[in-house]
């Protein structure tokens, strides 16, 4: 067995079984991406939704692009989840988050419609789940699309 430090070059040299160690890392601004993660806990890529859980009224942020906002059965209490204007909060086209609703109340959800593009809000039920994609639409800062089941 060889172990080779530093740099070393090899020549005309037939290598049996070489055991590549690959480094761990965080979020580097390059290398082998494989293994780093968005925010520090899920990993880049389509494995889950990361979830936010809200009890009371509640304005997006940027850091909530691609998560699922989560009202729990246990705040049986209206809510409201606004997804502010683009001059406020500049999510990007493409941008997907989902809502659910777990409780008996409903959940508003205000947003910019886009069949007018226009400031609005759509109610989901109880067990109802959301998603809302940014598109570009009416105005260079783009539109807000909404379905899902429950949805009113």
């Amino acid at each position: 067995a060889v172990t080779l430090d530093g740099v070393q070059t090899l020549t005309n040299k037939t290598l049996t079984a070489p055991v590549m160690t690959a480094p761990v890392l965080g979020t580097p601004a390059s290398g082998n991406l494989s293994s780093t993660t968005a925010d520090g806990t899920d990993q880049v890529g389509f494995k889950n939704i990361p979830q936010n859980s809200q009890s009371a009224n509640y304005t997006l942020v940027l850091a909530d692009a691609g998560k699922h906002i989560f009202h729990p059965v246990s705040d049986n209490n209206a809510r409201t989840f606004t997804i502010p204007a683009a001059s406020s909060v500049a999510f990007p086209i493409g941008t997907a988050i989902t809502f659910i609703n777990m409780a008996a109340a409903a959940c508003t959800i205000a947003m910019n419609l886009s069949s007018a593009g226009t400031t609005g809000s759509r109610t989901l039920a109880q067990y109802g789940s959301a998603t809302a994609i940014k598109v570009a639409g009416l105005s260079s800062s783009g539109i807000w699309l909404i379905s899902g089941s429950g949805l009113t």
